[in-house]
């Protein structure tokens, strides 16, 4: 069977994929991420999670490629990945106490054949004071992950609930409805 290609360098990602046990390889896809005006945050997770597809679906005909993004968004504006420690503490500080929804796209690419899926999960924050914002960010560095937290750590300390129907979506890979595109695809899954 010929691998599947992951278009993601995310090791969240992989580490999902990879519970799916079929072959899997990775590639960088060379995408700008950056948000178009006015563009509302489920499009952009659905159109980034297709254009990483299709970049590197380009360089690999006849091969499926997988591609994700996520967006959190808070009160209709778009939450990326902090990049700094600042950036982290000021996400944390404005999602404390607020219901953050995060868009988990997912798409399924080859020679121009697209399959894809947006997930919703809706986070609700507790009340977060600095003392804890700036423990959470000196444990787990979360500055490559939409709204500065990881749920598979820590990151489950700073909320009340969480609602979806795909607890893998929030890491960053929504597994069931990759799995229902995979069959789609022809692939054979338990």
């Amino acid at each position: 069977m010929t691998p599947l290609l992951l278009a993601s360098t995310s090791r969240y990602r992989r580490d999902l994929l990879e519970r799916l046990g079929l072959p899997l390889q990775t590639a960088r896809p060379e995408v700008d991420e950056t948000p178009a005006p006015g563009e509302a945050p489920r499009a952009v997770a659905v159109r980034l999670a297709r254009a990483k597809a299709e970049a590197v679906a380009r360089l690999y005909p006849g091969q499926w490629v997988i591609g994700s993004d996520q967006v959190a968004e808070l009160n209709g504006a778009p939450l990326g990945k902090p990049g700094t420690v600042e950036g982290a503490h000021a996400q944390l500080a404005a999602m404390s106490g607020q219901v953050v929804d995060f868009h988990t796209a997912v798409s399924l690419v080859r020679d121009g054949e697209v399959l894809e899926a947006c997930d919703l999960t809706r986070v609700h924050f507790r009340a977060l004071g600095a003392a804890d914002i700036e423990r959470y960010v000196a444990a787990e560095q979360p500055l490559d992950c939409a709204g500065s937290f990881k749920c598979e750590g820590l990151g489950i300390t700073l909320f009340n609930a969480i609602e979806n129907r795909d607890p893998t979506a929030l890491i960053g890979l929504p597994l069931i409805a990759l799995s229902q595109l995979l069959r789609q695809a022809g692939y054979t899954l338990p």
